[in-house]
């Protein structure tokens, strides 16, 4: 059995900046180091990491993990521990996919050569900060961190990513307001200037993909660059209220296991009637996303719906033709006139 501070050596703590980091991180980091820990980061995904991740791992993962394991080999030698938690599924409709329960395993397992240092814990419902706080703590306790000085860190730590969440909802929201009023003067010009007037109209569209591919500028960025550089107005599905979405996604279904996805696609309840498309991006072979991208596919009626495939073979090739056409499709339904209000 392990002793109760088998880990209070660990001074430097090493985390990948890969799957939920995009949407736990600031917790992660603001806790480590609360607790007195150094905290490397590792740096933005290049060709260098997804090539060493895919050679690490077997072929059936997800890019995405396999983007992840060549961010946990960039760390090797420039941390005492790497911090993987698991996250399994401990309420059947927030829960999540079984790469992030089996993380901790899969790293050990497959830097064993390596013999590389994993810190973890596990975490049964992200939603409720009891089932978060109780796992953190006794990391810290692990640490050799008392009891009062664990707790404070938490406490520090989920009140910075809430601020953090909230942040980035409050801008979005912000934008959808400035969106809105954008397109109702584009509307009034039209109407006193004649049809030709709708090119003027902003687009407003609503990237709809786990923040560990919208967030990756390497994994995503040939997407989000192609909309920009059209003149769209990029709008995030994971930058909403993420207890608003999580509620509204039971409109759309009662039992979809995964929190992520509910987020995901209560944001896409929420945004709708405001924006012009939809760009979906999945990361093969994603098993969640390969369930909720066709219904929303099938169920979301009235919003043109763009569904992209990045792998680690092909990555975002030919992705910018695909942009340019959806969008000169949505310049073309405007000068049809009007639908968005």
């Amino acid at each position: 059995m392990p002793q109760a501070t088998d880990w209070a050596d660990v001074r430097v703590v090493g985390i990948p900046r890969a799957l939920l980091f995009y949407r736990f991180g600031v917790l992660w980091t603001t806790f480590f180091e609360g607790i007195g820990r150094t905290v490397v980061v590792s740096d933005a995904t290049d060709k260098a990491i997804a090539d060493e991740g895919e050679r690490l791992s077997v072929d059936e993962c997800c890019l995405a993990s396999k983007v992840f394991i060549g961010h946990v080999a960039s760390l090797v030698g420039r941390c005492d521990a790497v911090f993987v938690p698991s996250y399994p599924t401990g309420d059947h409709r927030a829960g999540f996919c079984t790469k992030f329960q089996s993380a901790t395993d899969m790293v050990k397992s497959t830097f064993r050569d390596q013999r590389l240092r994993v810190v973890s814990c596990e975490v049964r419902d992200a939603r409720k900060m009891k089932d978060v706080r109780r796992p953190f703590e006794e990391m810290a306790a692990r640490m050799g961190v008392s009891p009062r000085d664990g707790r404070r860190a938490f406490k520090a730590a989920w009140d910075a990513q809430e601020a953090h969440d909230k942040a980035l909802s409050d801008a979005q929201v912000r934008l959808m307001r400035s969106l809105d009023e954008r397109r109702a003067v584009a509307r009034g010009a039209a109407g006193g200037a004649g049809a030709a007037s709708a090119d003027a109209a902003p687009l407003g569209i609503l990237v709809v993909a786990h923040p560990y591919i919208t967030h990756d500028p390497y994994l995503s960025g040939a997407v989000v660059d192609a909309l920009s550089d059209m003149g769209a107005t990029v709008v995030y599905a994971d930058a909403v209220d993420h207890d608003k979405a999580y509620k509204k996604s039971f409109e759309f279904s009662d039992t979809m296991p995964w929190l992520i996805n509910r987020e995901l696609i209560g944001a896409i309840l929420m945004l709708e009637d405001h924006i012009d498309g939809i760009v979906l991006i999945s990361a093969f072979p994603c098993g969640p996303d390969s369930m909720t991208d066709d219904a929303i596919m099938r169920c979301i009626q009235g919003t043109p719906i763009l569904n992209l495939m990045i792998d680690a073979q092909s990555g975002t090739a030919g992705v910018e033709t695909r942009v340019e056409s959806f969008v000169d499709i949505l310049r073309f339904q405007q000068k049809g006139g009007y639908v968005r209000g």
